[in-house]
């Protein structure tokens, strides 16, 4: 089975936390705030916010844990997004910036599509 192609980007915890932002964001413009979605979005912002404003990520043992917790939030997330049918390509896009930012990047390309990237996307890995 061929794997689906997709982007190797090193591991940016600051910029993670901007998308985490983008996704809470949509989230609000869509008339989405009190859904389960919104509420792991916020805990990921959360989790992410101390590297927001940083252009460096933290001691290696630091983030490996938020990495793998970030990733964990992210995978419950698309499940509420497919639960709550919140899933549209923009938001799946920024699913797939998180997983490419927290060094996911194969599963980032297989995930997003669940939560509404659309397969042909100009911006999708070719």
């Amino acid at each position: 089975m061929e794997s689906s192609p997709f982007f190797d980007v090193r591991l940016n915890l600051p910029h993670a936390g901007r998308i985490s932002r983008r996704l809470l964001t949509i989230l609000h413009g869509d008339g989405h705030d009190h859904t389960d979605a919104a509420a792991t979005i916020a805990q990921l912002v959360d989790l992410l916010d101390p590297f927001y404003e940083s252009d460096e990520n933290p001691r290696p043992d630091k983030a490996a844990r938020v990495r793998l917790q970030a990733a964990e939030l992210g995978r419950v997330f698309v499940d509420q997004v497919e639960v709550e049918r919140l899933g549209h390509d923009r938001l799946g896009q920024c699913v797939r910036n998180l997983f490419e930012c927290l060094e996911f990047g194969r599963e980032g390309a297989a995930i997003s599509l669940r939560a509404g990237e659309e397969p042909g996307s100009m911006q999708r890995p070719r």
